[in-house]
Formats: C-alpha cells, sequence, structure tokens
C-alpha cells in the first residue's frame, strides 16, 4: 500500500496536533473558565510532549450556546477568552517554540445573535438579509407545520418558526432582542439547534464573507484552520422531505442525503485551498485545511482530499471502531487505498471534544474506566502513531483522562442534553476542565485564592491524573505518548512512506513500516508471541522479549533477515 508521493515535503503531511479545548484548558484569570492566556503559559507543557501544532476550538464572540460553535463575530475574541492582542502574542509564542496553530471555523452555521440573522428577522419575508440563510413557509393550511420533515442533529426538528420581525421565535428559543407579540411567520432551518441557524451557501454573499474571514486569521500569521461540518455547507436547493425521517431522527450522525455532503460544496474548498495557496506563494508557509467530514465511507472521504481541494480530513473510522483486530486493518485497509491513494495523508484520530474519552470507550465499566480501558487505550496510542499520515490528540488524552460520566444534571451545558433530555451521547464529560496539580479541584486549572469554580466540576479522582503526576511517573500515559512522539520525530521509518502487514495470530495486527519497524497490537487478552524475538524500542505495557501481552502494543526495530519468515 503506497500512496502517491508529494512533490516536495510538506509539514503537514505527518504533523502530530494537539487539540486543545480552550474552555478546558488552562484559566489564567480565575474565572473559572479557560482562555487564551491560559492556552499560552501552557506552550512549554506542549512543547516538551512534542506535538507540531496545536488547534483552537473556536474563541470568538458567542453567547454560548454551543460553547462558541454558535459564532456571533467571526474577527474578534470573546472577552471571556480574551482578546486580539492576547491572540497575537499567542501566535507569536507557538511560532517560536516551532509549533503551528491551527483555528477552528464554523462555516455552516452561526450564532442567532449574530448580526446577519439579526437583521434577516427585522427585514422580513423576501428580503436579501433572510436570503443569506434558509427561511422558507410552512406546510399546511396555516403554514404551521414545518417546511420538511428534516430532524435536527442536537434533536428535535430542524425548522424553527418567527414571528413579526424582531420577536421571539415560537418554541421559545431566542432568536431576536425585541419581545414584542405578532402573528406566526417563516420557518429558519437549523441542522443543530435554534440558536445556530444555517447560513444559505447558494447565496454568493457568504463566500465572499468567509473569504474576508479567512483572510482576517491569515494576515494575522495562523497556519491554517479546522473546517467544522464541512460536508454541510449546502443543502438541497428544494429543500424536499428526507427519505428516512426515521433514521434522521436517532441519529446525531450526518445521514441525511440532502442536507450533507451536496456535490458543491467541492467548489467552496477548491476556492479555500486557492486562498491558503495564495499565502503560500508569498512567504513560503503552507497554510492547512483539515476538513470535519462526516460522509458513509472512505471513497466518498477521499473525494474531499483530492489535490485542488482540503490538504486533509479526518478519518473517523477509528474512532468508531470497536476494540477488534479485524475492525481496525479494514479501517485502515480503506484509508490507506480511498484516502492516501489520492496523494493526501490519512489524518487519524482516537477523540476529540465530541466524544467519549477512549480510557472509558475502550472500558468495561465504571467511572473512572476499568485498568483494561488503559491497557487498550495506551495500545491504540502506538498504534496510532506508527502509522503513516497526521494524527490528531485531544488535551487529557495524553493523561489518561477517562471520561467524566456521573455529572449531576444540573450542571451540564450540552445542548443535547438541554434539547432532549437524556444523557445519551452528551460531550460534557469529556470537556471537563483539566488537572495540572495538587490533590482537590481547581487542581491548578484556576489559579489564585478568589478563583472561581471550574465551569464544569472536576472530581476528586482527577488527581491520580494530574499533569505534575504524569511527568514525574515515568510509567505514564503522558510518557508513553512523549516516548513515542520523539521516535515519531526521529525515526525515518516513522515518516511518510508504506505499510505492509505481517502475517500474526488471530487478534493481532502487525505491520511494517519502512525499513525495518514493526508495529505490533496484541487486542486479546492472552499473551501471544511478538513477531520480532528481541525486546521492544517502545511498549504501552510490559512486554518482555518474545512475548506480546494481550491489550498491548510495541514497536520494535529490526532488519530484513528476522522478518523474513513474517511477511
Amino acid at each position: 500500500m503506497t500512496p502517491t508521493a508529494p512533490s516536495r515535503r510538506l509539514w503537514w503531511r505527518n504533523a502530530v496536533i494537539y487539540q486543545v479545548y480552550v474552555r478546558s484548558f488552562l484559566d489564567s484569570t480565575g474565572d473559572g473558565i479557560g482562555d487564551l492566556a491560559g492556552v499560552r503559559a501552557g506552550l512549554p507543557y506542549l512543547k516538551k510532549l512534542g506535538i507540531d501544532g496545536i488547534w483552537l476550538s473556536p474563541f470568538y464572540p458567542s453567547p454560548q450556546h454551543d460553547h462558541g460553535y454558535d459564532v456571533a463575530d467571526y474577527c474578534d475574541v470573546d472577552p471571556v477568552y480574551g482578546d486580539l492582542a492576547e491572540f497575537g502574542l499567542l501566535v507569536a509564542d507557538a511560532h517560536r517554540l516551532g509549533i503551528k496553530v491551527l483555528l477552528d471555523i464554523v462555516p455552516n452555521h452561526c450564532s442567532s445573535e449574530h448580526a446577519w440573522f439579526r437583521e434577516a428577522l427585522a427585514a422580513g419575508p423576501g428580503s436579501a438579509a433572510r436570503a443569506r440563510f434558509h427561511f422558507a413557509e410552512g406546510r399546511g393550511p396555516h403554514g404551521d407545520l414545518p417546511p420538511n420533515n428534516w430532524h435536527a442533529m442536537f434533536g428535535g426538528p430542524a425548522w424553527s418558526r418567527v414571528t413579526d420581525p424582531g420577536s421571539p421565535s415560537e418554541d421559545g428559543e431566542p432568536a431576536g432582542e425585541a419581545q414584542r407579540s405578532g402573528t406566526p411567520g417563516q420557518w429558519y432551518l437549523h441542522m443543530f439547534t435554534p440558536d445556530q441557524p444555517d447560513l444559505n451557501w447558494r447565496n454568493p454573499e457568504v463566500g465572499t464573507h468567509f473569504d474576508h474571514v479567512l483572510r482576517f486569521w491569515l494576515d494575522r500569521g495562523v497556519d491554517g484552520f479546522r473546517i467544522d461540518v464541512a460536508a454541510g455547507l449546502f443543502k438541497h436547493p428544494d429543500l424536499p422531505d428526507s427519505p428516512d425521517p426515521e433514521a434522521d431522527a436517532r441519529t446525531r450522525d450526518s445521514v441525511n442525503p440532502l442536507a450533507w455532503n451536496q456535490p458543491e460544496v467541492h467548489d467552496v474548498w477548491r476556492h479555500w485551498r486557492s486562498v491558503c495557496e495564495e499565502y503560500t506563494a508569498r512567504d513560503g508557509r503552507e497554510r492547512l485545511l483539515v476538513g470535519e467530514v462526516s460522509v458513509p465511507t472512505a471513497r466518498e472521504h477521499a473525494e474531499y482530499v483530492r489535490p485542488d481541494e482540503l490538504h486533509q480530513a479526518f478519518f473517523f473510522d477509528l474512532l468508531g471502531a470497536p476494540w477488534d483486530a479485524d475492525a481496525f486493518r479494514k479501517a485502515i485497509d480503506e484509508a490507506m487505498r480511498d484516502i492516501a491513494g489520492t496523494g493526501s495523508s490519512v489524518t487519524w484520530v482516537l477523540n476529540n471534544h465530541d466524544q467519549v474519552r477512549t480510557v472509558t470507550r475502550y472500558g468495561e465499566s465504571g467511572t473512572e474506566g476499568s485498568g483494561l480501558g488503559a491497557a487498550r487505550a495506551r495500545a491504540a496510542a502506538l498504534l496510532m502513531l506508527a502509522l503513516p499520515g497526521a494524527a490528531y490528540i485531544y488535551q487529557g488524552e495524553e493523561l489518561g483522562l477517562p471520561e467524566v460520566v456521573d455529572l449531576p444534571d444540573e450542571v451540564l451545558t450540552d445542548p443535547i442534553f438541554r434539547r432532549t433530555g437524556s444523557r445519551a451521547r452528551i460531550r460534557d464529560g469529556c470537556r471537563v476542565p483539566l488537572p495540572w496539580s495538587g490533590h482537590a479541584s481547581p487542581f491548578g486549572f484556576s489559579t489564585g485564592a478568589e478563583s472561581a469554580k471550574p465551569w464544569l466540576p472536576q472530581p476528586g479522582w482527577f488527581a491520580a491524573h494530574a499533569t505534575d503526576r504524569a511527568l514525574a511517573d515515568t510509567r505514564s500515559f503522558w510518557h508513553l505518548y512523549r516516548e513515542g512522539l520523539q521516535l515519531r520525530h526521529g525515526l525515518p521509518q516513522l515518516g511518510e512512506g508504506t505499510l505492509r502487514w505481517l502475517d500474526a495470530p488471530p487478534g493481532v495486527l502487525a505491520f511494517l513500516r519502512g525499513d525495518g519497524l514493526v508495529c505490533a497490537v496484541n487486542f486479546g487478552t492472552a499473551p501471544v508471541p511478538a513477531p520480532v524475538s528481541g525486546a521492544p524500542l517502545l511498549s504501552s505495557g510490559p512486554c518482555p522479549a518474545g512475548v506480546l501481552p494481550g491489550s498491548t502494543a510495541a514497536w520494535w526495530i529490526s532488519d530484513d533477515t528476522t522478518l523474513e519468515g513474517l511477511r
């Protein structure tokens, strides 16, 4: 499986990017909320870990109904996180340390408090302001039924009705400042929540606005963008009913083919790629576009990373795979065939701010994740870091943090919970602020005697995962990640190149990277003979020479003679 060779070596092709959920990383002001100054203070820690870049979650002005993914102004910093001057210092410090900076951009929808949406409500039906969104008349004799049967990914219908200009929406969600009464009017589309109206990308004003947004941040030195809902943007122009409304109602995945993955979206990414290349031509610094692309198959995924579109797109199949050797091998094979085959590099992820933390996902039960879950998470990390391509690490994974599964209902902030009343698939548990030091909350996340409580409560057992303890314990997750990253940077076998499967017992994956680096993962619980006889270069747990214990991954350097019988 050999991907198409690029014409020149590019930093992003095998970079390891650390996802910073700004709100939960480090609080510099004592208000209980992480901020940009906190991220800047944490840069030496990230440099020591060995990452190549950071991806910052949205920090733009926002009412925070979805913690920044409801953007009210794309070209500023929310005061809770800092200001543009602080952002400039962050970029400068990161670049001084050799760390790239990616911003999270949200082009599918904005906030209901965005100036455009306020203008649309005030302007009324048929206006140019409403044409920037998806406003439509309702069905039924009085227009009191939604325009179609689409469901929002965070629960409930994908449509909300407004009354006369300036009035609140019928379901009580905020849609404007004025509170005067009026007659029911049109409906507007929101594929997530009523606080996040979808933009109409068939209106050229929208594309022009985002050109300005890209340039605003590129002019401030950013190295690229992570694109939220990159398969969205365009909806079927006729807004017809979904062919499978029941399936759409059961999941927040992108399953409605009329609302996602429309062909016109590829023209946007071609244009954005040209904007990035324009900046690269000026100074030689390659800018990166990496998309959140949720599509059914690797083949459809590959269409987004063709040579003139996005540089990369997150490959989520490992994140969604059960702990099973065959499932992992199938996902890896499809990615290498369909995605790397375009000339791009696969972008591997095991977790992010929307998913249950890896330790808990791989464990059997328990609020803190079982020992089995921790062992599997460590093995998965070594597997990911051995694969050809780029990798993204969600903050706290390097500490082995489990999911906080028992947050009280009254502290939950996830709009999924607010919309559905269900705790299923809520995301607060992976967003609890990081523990840095000490034995009690706030665990160094906030400093100062008068510090506010963290915006989500930290459990007492976070003490065992605090950064200061992780750094002091050479057996910790942190040291496993650091050693893996050091070897990844230092060994030519772990750069761009080939992946070749080796024969292995059932339940074991083994593959060869480059000239003699072997990675093997035992997905079972019983030990098996190791594929290489000597002691491993690095292992996710105790690994005697000649043996690969259960729930363990290891790397070996070996010569071709040793491997000849394994091919």
